[in-house]
């Protein structure tokens, strides 16, 4: 059953989701262990439904506050009736109920937008539980989702709406305004410089950083008839796969969550699609995934795969909490990354890859590429040093500076 979708939710301990008219959702911080992304099982259908019933919530207050992104905020509330709902995901079929739940007086309905991005909150609030006791009591945690820019617009190219920030920009608020204490975000999503009186001293664990090639009527890309259209809405993709496959068309306004996009895939709106491994994973539906792009055949984005947490930076017991998260390795491969991007002065549209690894050998690799829109001019590079911070940013700062000598004025227009 797919649980992050649902529009009510349950806990083994009696927590519920809240949220109002607007859209808005929280977790009071209990347990939820069936909200563990591991917990989701997956499906070898390619479209069903899930859901799950709410409960009454007790009032508690929460010793620390997760905030997310997702199309609904927690500003608004409204009483509402009860109502059937269907809500589509990748689980097995079920009917889901919306029932009231009252808490402090209030009515709130409850909807969630962003099942991957609650995942990854679900997480960072698990792995807080094991580290700090604390945290592990009732009500100690709590998430919020929040509605952001580019889950609100989606009939445009990210490209055409504001580039990076698009994903953050509210949450950061959240987190400077006082209404959240950390921000769990995709590091991928994160501008290369952070707003005033925020610090990110945590990266957990990198996931598979690898591109999914998803379709249903052929094994790879290269196996695509001429004129078959791909769908996504990154530039980065779009440019490396028609690079290499010229023949292809994309489909570049190809956005939503991964459920709406493989359910655009299993309506014929496009012959194949590519999505990150990295979510796939988390979301427990890699039984979607037809193969998997090597590095060579798609270079992922810069930070793919990271999940990285900010709080404020006058806010030492919240960062003395990350830190007991952070992944060092991961960190320091993101910095060189975000140290090329930076260079390049990259957004969305500009397509950039650039990914570091560390070698058999315990040594820094590092590949950067940058690319016309049009895919006809793709211009690569690659570092190799120590496995040291400042070496990999002075690495990845390097690379970056080559490929803007390389490519000259104009390149990013063609």
């Amino acid at each position: 059953m797919e649980t992050l979708v649902s529009s009510q939710c349950i806990t083994h301990g009696g927590g519920v989701l809240k949220s109002g008219g607007g859209g808005a959702v929280s977790v009071l911080g209990f347990p939820l262990q069936h909200l563990k992304p591991h917990t989701l099982p997956g499906s070898k259908k390619k479209q069903s439904f899930g859901a799950i019933k709410a409960s009454l919530a007790k009032t508690e207050v929460a010793l620390l506050r997760i905030g997310t992104r997702g199309r609904h905020n927690t500003n608004e509330y409204e009483q509402i009736p009860t109502y059937p709902v269907i809500v589509p995901s990748l689980g097995s079929s079920h009917w889901m109920n919306s029932t009231k739940i009252r808490f402090k007086e209030r009515v709130f309905r409850c909807g969630v937008d962003s099942p991957l991005a609650l995942a990854q909150a679900h997480e960072t609030r698990n792995k807080l539980m094991a580290s700090h006791p604390e945290l592990a009591e009732e009500g100690a945690i709590e998430i919020v989702v929040i509605k952001t820019t580019g889950d609100k617009i989606l009939s445009q190219p990210l490209a055409d709406i504001g580039g990076k920030g698009l994903f953050t920009k509210e949450i950061d608020e959240a987190l400077i305004n006082g209404d959240i204490d950390i921000a769990v975000h995709s590091m991928k999503d994160v501008p290369t410089y952070l707003p005033e009186k925020t610090i990110l001293p945590c990266n957990l664990k990198r996931e598979d950083v690898r591109d999914a090639f998803i379709s249903l009527s052929a094994s790879s890309l290269a196996e695509l008839p001429a004129g078959s259209v791909v769908g996504t809405a990154s530039l980065r993709r779009k440019s490396q796969i028609l690079h290499r496959y010229p023949s292809l068309k994309v489909e570049d306004n190809f956005r939503g969550n991964v459920q709406t996009r493989l359910r655009k895939l299993n309506e014929g709106v496009v012959q194949a699609t590519l999505l990150a491994l990295a979510g796939l994973r988390r979301l427990s539906m890699t039984e979607n995934v037809t193969s998997t792009l090597s590095i060579d055949e798609m270079l992922p984005a810069v930070a793919q795969g990271a999940i990285g947490i900010a709080c404020r930076s006058d806010d030492e017991k919240m960062a003395s909490y990350l830190a007991s998260l952070n992944h060092e390795e991961t960190r320091l491969a993101v910095s060189c990354e975000r140290a090329f991007l930076l260079t390049l002065d990259g957004s969305c549209r500009t397509p950039i890859a650039g990914y570091a690894s560390k070698d058999e050998d315990g040594n820094c690799i590092f590949k950067g590429l940058v690319a016309s829109p049009d895919g006809t001019r793709v211009l690569e590079t690659s570092r190799k040093g120590s496995y040291h911070f400042e070496d990999m940013v002075s690495m990845g700062k390097d690379a970056g500076k080559e490929l803007l000598s390389r490519a000259g004025p104009g390149f990013f227009d063609s």
